[in-house]
């Protein structure tokens, strides 16, 4: 038998609005939430100690990323002073040289 629909048909259903999508993606998550909230199987409590204890791995997270950026930033900082600070001892050891050799005024 031929049906008389299209080949791509099928693949074209309506899943909400054609302009925004996402919102039809998003009215389907919100009934999920509540169904699953209804039957019990994510209380408001639980819920709640997911949220936090997703606050807290993403705090711990983010410190510890700010404190690897410290020390590398401390140091990059430690070794351009030591540079910086070599450079001046050898000036001044050069200079005091050639003033103990009469060579400057």
């Amino acid at each position: 038998m031929i049906d008389n629909q299209s080949i791509g048909a099928p693949l074209s259903r309506n899943l909400g609005s054609p302009t925004a999508p996402g919102e039809a993606v998003e009215a389907e998550l919100n009934r999920l939430i509540e169904r699953r909230a209804r039957n019990g199987d994510v209380g408001r409590d639980e819920q709640e100690e997911i949220w936090r204890e997703s606050v807290r791995r993403y705090t711990a997270r983010r410190r510890e990323e700010m404190r690897a950026a410290w020390a590398s930033y401390h140091e990059g900082q430690a070794e351009r002073h030591r540079r910086t600070l070599q450079d001046l001892i050898a000036h001044h050891e050069t200079q005091a040289a050639k003033l103990c050799e009469g060579e400057g005024a």
